[in-house]
């Protein structure tokens, strides 16, 4: 794969669909900054996620 095949694109969406008014996130006006922070928080989220790729674990 070329990085050209797995860039990510400016998540356009989720930059107008910021919530404008909650208490528990802060509204980014900067886009580079709001995909910089978008990026970090989806890797957050792959992380999180549990991986069965492994099969059935075995306890």
């Amino acid at each position: 794969m070329t990085p050209k095949d797995i860039k990510i694109k400016f998540p356009l969406w989720q930059y107008l669909n910021q919530p404008l008014f909650s208490p528990d996130t802060k509204l980014v006006w900067n886009p580079h900054r709001f995909a910089l922070v978008w990026r970090l928080q989806m890797l957050e989220r792959c992380w999180t996620k549990e991986c069965d790729a492994k099969g059935p674990q075995q306890h």
